[in-house]
C-alpha cells in the first residue's frame, strides 16, 4: 500500500510541475493552478487557448477522452510542436509521458 502512495504521489508531483511549466512556457496566468486538482483542468483550458465550455465536456463520460486529446493536441500547437501529440493520450505509457515532453524540451 505504501509503495501504491509513494508511487501516487510521484506522478502527482511529476504531472503538476509539467503542467504548470508549460503554463509558464505559453504565458499563461495563474500557473500555480497546476497544483489543485479541479483547477488543473481549467488551467489546461487556458494554456490551450479555449473556452472554458471545455471542461464541461470534460465531466461527459466518454467525451472526456476526446476532449482530452483536443486539449493536449492544442496545448502542442500551442507550444510550436504538432497537435497530433494530443493522440498520445489514449496510449499507455505515452500519456504519462506527453506532459514532460511537452514542459521540457524546445
Amino acid at each position: 500500500m505504501l509503495i501504491f502512495i509513494v508511487v501516487a504521489l510521484g506522478l502527482y508531483v511529476y504531472y503538476s510541475y509539467s503542467l504548470q511549466r508549460i503554463a509558464d512556457r505559453t504565458n499563461t496566468e495563474n500557473a500555480w493552478m497546476a497544483w489543485i486538482p479541479i483547477l488543473n483542468v481549467v488551467l489546461m483550458c487556458r494554456t490551450a487557448r479555449k473556452s472554458l465550455w471545455y471542461f464541461l465536456g470534460m465531466l461527459i463520460p466518454y467525451v472526456n477522452i476526446l476532449v482530452l486529446m483536443y486539449i493536449w493536441g492544442e496545448i502542442a500547437g500551442v507550444l510550436g510542436k504538432s497537435k497530433w501529440f494530443g493522440v498520445l493520450t489514449i496510449v499507455p505509457i505515452a500519456n504519462l509521458a506527453l506532459p514532460g515532453y511537452l514542459a521540457f524540451s524546445e
